[in-house]
């Protein structure tokens, strides 16, 4: 019995071992690593919500892990990155510092937008993420200006867009994709379709719910990739970042994954069915990867017990960190109403008297 049963477990984990040819098994734990972060901090960023630390409205990247982490391994650090309201998890990818982030959402000074911009307006220059765009599809011809930029300039750097399945029904999908397709722009536009453009389906609302083949209307290069699956993100990913920095051919990325929650942190998602949900849920990226991982043998109970400890403290850490950070003072409130002074701007408080 012991004979029949070793070469099946050998060749099983052949087998999970030869999905991950060509990665190593630190790189492949930093992954999941960095997935789990993602799904732990947007957990407790949930969590803050309902204990009313955040507000203003907040949508969370659950389910959207792979893409998130697989997007940001194609990039190099001095790309850029436009996102939509759903960035939380692109903005720690991107580099910044998960405290700060937490600390935005909770509305402090501390914050990577100094608490001015919540859930939905995150920007770092330092890191190079430029948005956090509460307008649908305001992102594609800021990105599209981008990368004008970085060919005008001639440089190398390359613009990532990230959207929603709805964006590509707006007059500035099209006329991003055109204008970056007649100009050659080193651009790359990432629509993650979960299949429920808030809560309306992609089928009912997209002529064509194949939304990678819009390329085809601007002769560019449109690829539809497993959303849910980090190593297929990255690998199709990084070929068309690649050949938007050395050609300067913009491409259409569709990733495809489920919402594993309503559109925002309040929405009860109740237009789902049953069969949907159950989907979603089995379709989970952080589990999946944990179980492939699990049975490629390069991750054991052990070393996940490990992980999720480290990742729970680091977010712990975040949230303590925004917790403790200050409130920005009602003295600051016009501070950025202009990028400069403006003669005869009023800066007066609602309080205020009006002479």
């Amino acid at each position: 019995m012991t004979t029949t049963t070793a070469p099946r477990k050998s060749t099983s984990k052949t087998a999970a071992r030869k999905a991950f040819a060509g990665t190593d098994p630190d790189t492949l734990r930093g992954y999941f690593r960095d997935m789990l972060f993602v799904r732990r901090f947007e957990e407790r960023t949930a969590q803050g919500y309902t204990q009313a630390k955040i507000g203003g409205y907040c949508h969370l990247n659950l389910g959207e892990e792979a893409t998130v982490v697989g997007l940001a391994a194609a990039m190099r650090p001095t790309d850029y990155l436009f996102t939509n309201y759903r960035e939380h998890g692109y903005a720690i990818a991107k580099g910044i510092e998960p405290g700060r982030v937490m600390a935005e959402l909770y509305g402090r000074s501390t914050g990577t937008s100094k608490g001015w911009g919540g859930s939905m307006h995150m920007f770092d220059t330092a890191t190079r993420l430029l948005g956090g765009y509460g307008i649908v599809g305001g992102q594609l011809p800021l990105a599209v200006g981008a990368a004008l930029a970085i060919d005008y300039r001639g440089g190398d750097d390359v613009v990532l867009c990230q959207m929603g399945d709805g964006t590509t029904n707006i007059g500035a999908f099209h006329e991003s994709l055109n204008i970056a397709a007649l100009w050659h722009l080193p651009v790359v536009f990432v629509v993650i379709n979960n299949q429920t453009g808030m809560g309306t389906t992609v089928e009912q609302s997209s002529a064509e719910p194949d939304l990678y083949k819009r390329a085809s209307a601007y002769r560019m290069r449109g690829e539809r990739v497993d959303g849910t699956d980090v190593l297929a993100v990255r690998d199709i990913a990084t070929e068309l970042v690649d050949a938007a920095r050395r050609e300067g051919k913009p491409a259409l990325l569709e990733a495809v994954s489920h919402r594993l929650k309503g559109h925002s942190v309040v929405d009860p998602a109740k237009y789902r069915s049953a069969e949907a949900v159950s989907i979603a849920l089995e379709s989970d990226p952080v589990a999946r990867l944990q179980r492939e991982l699990l049975a490629a043998g390069f991750l054991d109970e052990d070393t996940v017990a490990a992980i999720e400890a480290e990742v729970r403290e680091g977010v712990d850490a975040a949230v303590a960190f925004a917790d403790a950070s200050p409130h920005p003072e009602p003295t600051s409130l016009f501070d950025y109403t202009y990028a400069t002074p403006v003669a005869g701007a009023s800066r007066r408080l609602p309080a205020d008297p009006l002479f």
